[in-house]
């Protein structure tokens, strides 16, 4: 996220916050997509990570994009942190460990995000190049170890790493050691929402091992086909992970609102001062447990929608729903993404489709079938199947929903191209990860130097 959101309008009721989900509703002509992804910098000539500041850090390479693009400038206590493109062009933000982040704009097509991410990625190579950094498209940093990892100057960032050691395990690691790619897509009633949310909750250890991509951890192999959602194993469970209320049938916003207010938060922003509140849940903020400790503790919906983006379910909702499963990879997978979940989800035949195959699945069904993908990926069984003959069915939905959209480019081609790095893998029958080791041990003589060449941008 990259900036965190100033709305001084005041919270009269939790009736409030369920209107404020309910105003994301959509009619499907207006649906749109919205593609995030991180990746990690390192010095070409060294394989080290970029700090913030330095004549060729992070810093020299936003102001450098900056002056580039011509995008206003994001700073958190006079500091650079982010750039922000005018009329919803998208955003540039810093994850805590200076992983490089795009949030994409709101766009009709697979193509228009594809040629989206294509034409960041240049500019990005392009300001790059002249201070030796290069990028990496992996879920997880293959070679530095946490004490070697940069921290970003972000406030917010500060907070979390003060926090995350005291509920769970391996936040710090989530934070500055791992990277995503993401798709924002938007609902047209609660009806929509429930069933995108249903769909997306069950699907998401699939989109796991379709999108596993980091088996090394500290220079060798981990015996993880990923371990980033290995790591989200235990960041915060009280925020993270599948939510079982989601697989109620009569799962509602005011359900997910409700779960909601009774996380703690991260902090209270004020005058673009952050303050810590990780002692309360925004239940209690609402009660008045901030009262005295800033001028102004009269909660607003600012503070609500910063409260949603410190929440970290496999599939979150907002004013739009954000699949979360997948590790970050190369160029083609970025496309990919988005691509399998508008498939199954924006074209209403495939969409039953993909509801059919899940609807009976349960909660504990899925939560176990969570747990052991990071490890086994597409041979992690399932009922009578296999993670990867779920996998195969799932991208087939997904294609006959983008040949339906039939959304053509100018060469007159639709969207089911870009599901062509999965049909790969579930042909080969193999994860990504997978192959990554094996042509680690079998043709990169153990090199990491080699893992950097062959997935850097």
């Amino acid at each position: 996220m990259a900036r965190d959101t100033t709305d001084l309008t005041p919270i009269d009721s939790v009736d409030d916050l369920t209107l404020y989900m309910k105003g994301g509703e959509k009619p499907k002509a207006q649906f749109r997509i919205g593609t995030e992804h991180e990746k990690f910098g390192f010095y070409a000539d060294t394989l080290a990570p970029v700090p913030y500041e330095g004549e060729r850090g992070i810093r020299s390479l936003l102001e450098g994009m900056q002056t580039l693009s011509g995008w206003e400038a994001i700073t958190d206590d006079g500091r650079i942190i982010g750039l922000a493109g005018a009329s919803g062009q998208g955003a540039i933000s810093l994850e805590p460990g200076g992983q490089f982040e795009l949030s994409g704009a709101p766009v009709e097509t697979i193509h228009q995000t594809c040629r989206e991410s294509n034409a960041h990625l240049a500019d990005v190579r392009k300001v790059a190049k002249g201070l030796g950094i290069e990028f990496l498209g992996m879920g997880s940093s293959p070679l530095w170890t946490l004490a070697e990892t940069p921290i970003m100057p972000k406030s917010r960032y500060d907070i979390m790493r003060n926090y995350m050691p005291k509920v769970g395990t391996r936040g710090l690691d989530m934070m500055f050691r791992t990277c995503t790619i993401q798709v924002n897509l938007d609902f047209a009633d609660e009806a929509d929402m429930r069933r995108k949310m249903q769909i997306g909750m069950k699907l998401q250890p699939v989109a796991t091992a379709l999108f596993a991509n980091s088996p090394f951890t500290e220079g060798k192999p981990n015996g993880l086909v990923s371990w980033r959602s290995d790591v989200w194993r235990d960041v915060d469970n009280q925020r993270s992970g599948l939510l079982p209320f989601v697989f109620e049938p009569g799962f509602t916003y005011r359900d997910y609102v409700e779960w909601a207010l009774d996380v703690p938060m991260y902090f209270v922003m004020r005058d673009g001062v952050y303050h810590d509140a990780t002692d309360i849940t925004f239940r209690q903020f609402l009660d008045g447990a901030f009262k005295g400790r800033v001028a102004d503790a009269t909660p607003n919906m600012g503070d609500w929608t910063n409260h949603l983006s410190t929440l970290f379910p496999d599939v979150r909702l907002k004013r739009f729903i954000e699949m979360r499963g997948a590790d970050g990879g190369p160029w083609r997978r970025i496309c990919a993404l988005p691509a399998l979940w508008v498939g199954l989800l924006y074209d209403e035949a495939a969409m039953a489709e993909a509801e059919a195959l899940c609807a009976d699945w349960t909660f504990e069904e899925v939560s176990a079938m969570r747990e052991a993908v990071p490890t086994t990926g597409f041979a992690t069984g399932f009922r009578d199947a296999s993670v990867l003959e779920l996998s195969r069915a799932v991208v087939a939905i997904a294609r006959k929903g983008l040949k339906a959209r039939a959304r053509m480019n100018e060469e007159g081609n639709d969207e089911s191209h870009f599901l062509a790095p999965l049909e790969e893998v579930v042909a080969r029958g193999t994860t990504s990860a997978e192959e990554l080791v094996r042509l680690y041990d079998t043709q990169w003589d153990r090199s990491m130097a080699k893992v950097f060449a062959h997935l850097a941008y």
